[in-house]
């Protein structure tokens, strides 16, 4: 075996450039294949880091405008969200709609002694924190007693904390002493009785209770914000356009809007929106599978033609070693061994190639944000393949190049010793 590893050695060295290009076509479609799998996968991993934030199982309502004229009114009138809307929502759907709550949002100044934010104030109902997961690092979030009683208490994101406090870093034991601290909020104190984990890509909000951000700052108005809820029972697409087809002839009629103007009311429907992704995940996914073996096969394709050239330029050599005694056998093995060495050798280059290449795009790309204006997005996540698939497809180039060598390796040795010497 050592000695055919050095004929080879031997023999890449006398052909530089045919071994160059055989190596090249092998570590091009292994390296090319891995990183569009990766560069696939840091999107696809950003779109489902996004939507893990939210509660599939759940919707969230938005006043719109209207598109059609109805009952002698003109479209294009605002429609803002009601009271009444709330209560349409609790008690016309209850066999499909769990828990219902609503969003008021204002802007306020929040203050602690010389320190002080400008945050979006959100008053909430306690099921926000299920349906946009809001993740607890101290003290509680908005309970039933705070929206009953109407409770002047607010939660912070840790960043928030952080700068009211003065503090250099985000650890809990720091933190702490501004749970049960009274802030001010404009001209009324809150009580603050939570902290949570602010999200990297997203706009934090401090929270108080539905009720009091809504009798506070919004006495007047018959204004009911947004309603969010939890639904159960709308398992396909169909079901849930006919829910939300039902549900919005409801809200219309409330405000004298026609049954099926679309833009009167909004409804952000996670459940639909997560079949949607999942259906484009898989596209991409099966495009970026078939663009890759498509870029694989390019290599197997010129792996073997190069080493039919090889055989052909070695037909004469091959017909000494016969004359003077070789066996098809050796002949056959030496071109196999040749062909599984260099598949192999320049395969995992490719692959090496290729994971670094994913390392760099997550150093660089992996860290880069886009501000949308509503919330940040990152637009790769760990665009990376598993050493699993590194591997599979170094071991499809080294079959296919073992099998594009055994092909013509099975003909060199079948030629008689006389017919091979007489070849140029």
């Amino acid at each position: 075996m050592r000695d055919i590893i050095t004929e080879i050695w031997q023999t890449a060295r006398r052909n530089k450039l045919r071994t160059s290009l055989t190596g090249f076509a092998v570590a091009w479609g292994i390296f090319m294949l891995i990183v569009l799998l990766g560069a696939g996968n840091g999107l696809i991993n950003a779109n489902l880091q996004q939507s893990s934030r939210f509660l599939s199982s759940s919707m969230v309502v938005f006043g719109g405008e209207t598109s059609k004229p109805y009952q002698g009114m003109k479209e294009g009138r605002w429609i803002r969200l009601q009271t009444r809307d709330i209560q349409t929502t609790e008690a016309g759907f209850k066999k499909t709609i769990d828990e219902v709550g609503a969003q008021y949002r204002t802007s306020a100044t929040i203050s602690l002694g010389q320190q002080y934010i400008n945050p979006s104030l959100c008053g909430v109902y306690p099921n926000h924190t299920k349906i946009d997961k809001v993740d607890m690092m101290l003290g509680r979030f908005i309970n039933n007693i705070d929206i009953r009683e109407s409770r002047k208490v607010i939660v912070l994101s840790n960043k928030q904390a952080k700068e009211l406090l003065s503090a250099k870093t985000d650890r809990l034991q720091e933190l702490s002493p501004i749970i049960g601290q009274y802030v001010d909020v404009g001209n009324f104190a809150f009580k603050v009785v939570g902290v949570y984990k602010e999200n990297e890509n997203g706009r934090a909000d401090a929270f108080s209770s539905y009720t009091a951000i809504k009798r506070i700052f919004g006495a007047n108005t018959d204004d009911a914000g947004r309603i969010e809820f939890t639904f159960h029972g709308l398992a396909t697409e169909e079901a849930n356009e006919a829910f939300e087809k039902e549900y919005r002839q409801r809200l219309n009629a409330n405000h004298q809007a026609h049954p099926e103007d679309e833009s009167a009311v909004w409804l952000w429907n996670r459940f639909t929106q997560n079949l949607q992704m999942q259906t484009g995940i898989g596209i991409i996914r099966t495009a970026l599978w078939i663009v890759g073996l498509f870029t694989l096969l390019s290599g197997i394709v010129g792996v073997s033609n190069i080493m039919l050239i090889t055989v052909k330029e070695r037909t004469h050599e091959f017909g000494i070693r016969k004359a003077i005694g070789a066996k098809p056998w050796s002949i056959l093995r030496l071109i196999i061994i040749e062909s599984v060495i260099i598949t192999t050798v320049f395969g995992y280059i490719g692959m090496l190639l290729g994971i670094f290449a994913n390392e760099y795009m997550d150093a660089t790309l992996g860290h880069e944000t886009i501000d949308t204006g509503l919330f940040k997005a990152t637009m790769f996540v760990d665009p990376t393949v598993g050493l699993d698939v590194c591997v599979e497809a170094t071991m499809v180039m080294v079959i296919a190049g073992t099998i594009a060598g055994l092909i013509p390796a099975f003909k060199a040795s079948r030629i008689r010793p006389i017919e091979a010497l007489r070849a140029d």
